[in-house]
């Protein structure tokens, strides 16, 4: 049988789940003080639901499962594929969310603030940094339609970030609304934005000329390219300059309050900033997106925006809703390529006894030292030198000894 987990799925060992249970225990410590509560969903969800999520190039990298028994036989015999699956891995946490909250809204407060820490499964090609199973850390407000909502989660999730030690990251924020109205404005059709806004989402990797030429490949008007080409060429990209180009200037007013605000929250700790091009890739946004990015790493460590019309799928009633996710998964890969250390953590020490021990006695005194150490048991070998070495190779600080008092510390040796 094989040993090695299946691509795009790995194993952890002790060091690193012992850094990701303390990563996460910090942000979730982080976002229960400011009271958000915790729930849990299914990993699977109904495929029909899945396919109606708006979930832009993420509807095709869902994991979907067969129907089973006499079901899967009739749906073979259609010869239709779409038959033959009628449930889906999650492929990430707002779907499950938005019907959660419309089969529980009886019972939960508003607005409903909640967290959701935990595993989600996308077909990605395997490679570095692009994982098919891997976990989120979701904070959303549910039930409030105020810019507040949008502060709220800012100040939540970057104080999470500053808890685990990161450091000189800037918040980006737009309003895919402010530039859809300026797309429009320029004469692109309302049909051929969202194609337009995934384009300009690629400016800080192509350019301004390969946002052209990817425009002008997909066949949209050449005026309206020459105009945005104009307008980036200018570098007059402030949001004041944008929404002047939507039919409704005062719609950027939301977005100007939130900037301030957190920049006031921000108090220098780190950046708050307007990015014109953000537009974020799943389709249910409808609002406000962010993105937290650091300069020494590439790619966000953290993203979000408002979806108000996801629950109302459900419901038939729109539900305001916004959320920030912490991308838990690199924010530990970063921070394990830097040799992090978890702060005031007990050293790890093994307790060393012989045959023949009173093995009561042996765990009584293992109680005892843990006030300073966390402490294995461990049956003495007969090359002490060896298992010494041994235990050290395997992250032990040091070792006790059932038969005398002194505590080895390896790196005093």
């Amino acid at each position: 049988m094989k040993t090695q987990a299946l691509k795009g799925m790995r194993d952890l060992l002790p060091a690193e789940q012992t850094l990701r249970d303390y990563i996460q225990g910090k942000i979730l410590e982080t976002y229960r003080s400011a009271g958000f509560e915790r729930i849990s969903t299914p990993m699977l969800e109904d495929m029909e639901n899945l396919d109606k999520s708006e979930g832009g190039d993420n509807l095709n990298l869902i994991f979907k499962v067969l129907k089973r028994g006499d079901k899967l036989t009739a749906a073979l015999n259609t010869g239709d594929p779409k038959q033959l699956s009628d449930m889906g891995l999650r492929y990430d946490l707002t779907l499950p969310l938005s019907r959660y909250y419309a089969a529980n809204k009886d019972k939960l407060p508003n607005p409903f603030k909640v967290i959701q820490t935990d595993r989600v499964f996308r077909a990605e090609r395997p490679q570095k940094g692009r994982l098919r199973e891997f976990v989120q850390c979701d904070i959303d407000i549910l039930g409030d339609a105020s810019p507040n909502a949008e502060v709220e989660l800012i100040d939540v999730t970057t104080r999470a970030l500053l808890n685990i030690g990161f450091t000189g990251f800037t918040v980006n924020i737009n309003d895919r609304r402010i530039l859809r109205g300026m797309l429009e404005s320029m004469g692109f059709a309302a049909d051929t934005l969202d194609s337009v806004c995934i384009t300009f989402d690629k400016m800080d990797k192509i350019g301004a000329e390969g946002v052209k030429a990817e425009l002008t490949e997909k066949q949209l008007p050449e005026s309206a390219i020459n105009a945005l080409a104009d307008f980036i060429a200018a570098g007059d990209v402030t949001l004041d300059a944008v929404a002047a180009r939507c039919a409704d200037p005062a719609i950027a007013d939301d977005l100007k309050y939130v900037l301030a605000t957190a920049n006031t929250l921000a108090a220098g700790r780190y950046q708050v900033a307007y990015c014109p091009s953000l537009v974020r890739g799943q389709g249910y946004y409808t609002g406000m997106v962010f993105e937290v990015t650091c300069p020494q790493f590439s790619g966000a460590v953290a993203g979000g925006g408002r979806y108000d019309n996801m629950v109302g799928k459900f419901l038939g009633v729109q539900v305001p809703a916004v959320g920030f996710s912490i991308g838990f998964e690199r924010v530990c890969g970063i921070l394990l390529e830097q040799g992090y250390q978890i702060p005031g953590a007990k050293q790890k020490i093994a307790l060393l006894y012989g045959k023949g021990t009173d093995f009561p006695a042996v765990l009584r005194k293992a109680a005892a030292l843990r006030e300073q150490y966390n402490v294995t048991v461990l049956l003495q070998g007969k090359k002490l030198g060896k298992q010494l070495g041994q235990l050290e190779a395997a992250g032990f600080a040091g070792a006790a000894f059932m038969d005398r008092d002194e505590v080895k510390i390896f790196a005093q040796q």
